[in-house]
């Protein structure tokens, strides 16, 4: 959490509290948020704005593109619209003040829920990023097999697959120990 003093600091703690946030870190400005995300992963960054020395916008940028945290920005009633104007695709939830503790309840759920879908959203890529490199790996052994041995695609592709199962190995290791093999 980052806030402006310690009196709204002390209050929203509570409220992230009662809403079963136990082990929070609050910073009183950005300089020192900054710091204490660089050290640790958060799965909620509450920013209670203006801060000390910025607006808080441009921090709520920051964490946005740098963290895997769920960013909840807390501005006054009169800036919410112009703010959520300006964060909203960014990612990050804006909630107006004064905090209404039915709505923060649901806020921070909906974050929550933001924050597991865009999780499984990155695994997912993930996977899909080892396996488009586990092809280029089955490609880059076809083609050495190929060019060296004269097989055609089909021959290397069946033989890489027949030797994964004999030896009881997968595709990509077996891929692998013929890069090695023909390379050199």
């Amino acid at each position: 959490m980052v806030s402006h003093s310690e009196q709204s600091a002390a209050s929203l703690l509570q409220l992230l509290r009662t809403e079963g946030y136990s082990d929070v870190s609050v910073s009183f400005a950005a300089y020192s948020a900054k710091e204490l995300a660089g050290e640790e992963v958060y799965d909620l960054i509450c920013i209670n704005a203006p801060l000390p020395d910025e607006n808080g916008i441009s921090l709520a940028r920051h964490f946005a593109a740098t963290t895997r945290a769920s960013v909840v920005i807390i501005v006054p009633q009169k800036n919410a619209d112009e703010v959520s104007d300006l964060l909203n695709e960014r990612g990050v939830l804006v909630i107006a003040r004064p905090i209404n503790r039915h709505l923060f309840h649901h806020y921070l759920q909906f974050a929550d829920c933001f924050r597991t879908r865009m999780l499984r959203v990155e695994q997912e890529n993930e996977k899909l990023k080892h396996m488009v490199e586990e092809l280029k790996i089955i490609d880059r052994a076809k083609l050495l097999l190929v060019t060296c041995l004269k097989m055609s695609e089909e021959q290397a592709h069946r033989y890489l697959e027949k030797q994964a199962m004999d030896l009881r190995v997968s595709k990509p290791d077996v891929a692998k120990q013929v890069i090695r093999t023909y390379e050199n």
